[in-house]
């Protein structure tokens, strides 16, 4: 009789079988794409424009994105403005206009790499405390 405990045995089973279902969970699989279509990783990217000197202006934007986000990026890039609002920590809802940013790519480690090089100048050279990043997978055709 095993009393109203399990034993030690079925303990472990039941711990490893929990660890193994939050794993599978974990797992990020490519897109299943259809004939004609690649696999990719798409990075949107939003970046405020409010300085302690004023705004970033479009002719610094222009100048980012040819010679930082063009050097990390030259196959391409697409580039939009944008008007964002949200919550501050304050309570009070903040609006602000943006500059977004999208790159289809291969995903490998040397763009990840260039993305976090290009967020760090970003926030440097324009006074940002954060540059907010989506991430997702797609299926690129032309």
């Amino acid at each position: 009789m095993l009393g109203p405990y399990p034993s030690m045995r079925h303990a472990r089973l039941a711990f490893t079988l929990l660890m193994l279902l939050i794993c599978i969970g974990c797992t990020s699989t490519p897109p299943t794409c259809l004939p004609g279509t690649h696999p990719i990783v798409l990075d949107s990217l939003y970046f405020g424009t409010t300085t302690p000197d004023g705004v970033v202006t479009e002719q610094e934007w222009q100048a980012f994105l040819t010679d930082t986000v063009g050097a990390e990026f030259p196959e391409g890039l697409t580039s939009w403005t944008g008007h964002g609002r949200w919550r501050n920590s304050g309570g009070s809802v903040a609006a602000e206009t943006s500059y977004l940013l999208q790159l289809a790519h291969d995903g490998e480690e040397a763009r990840e790499r260039g993305l976090q090089r290009l967020i760090q100048t970003y926030k440097t050279r324009f006074h940002q405390k954060a540059v907010m990043r989506i991430r997702s997978q797609a299926c690129r055709s032309f």
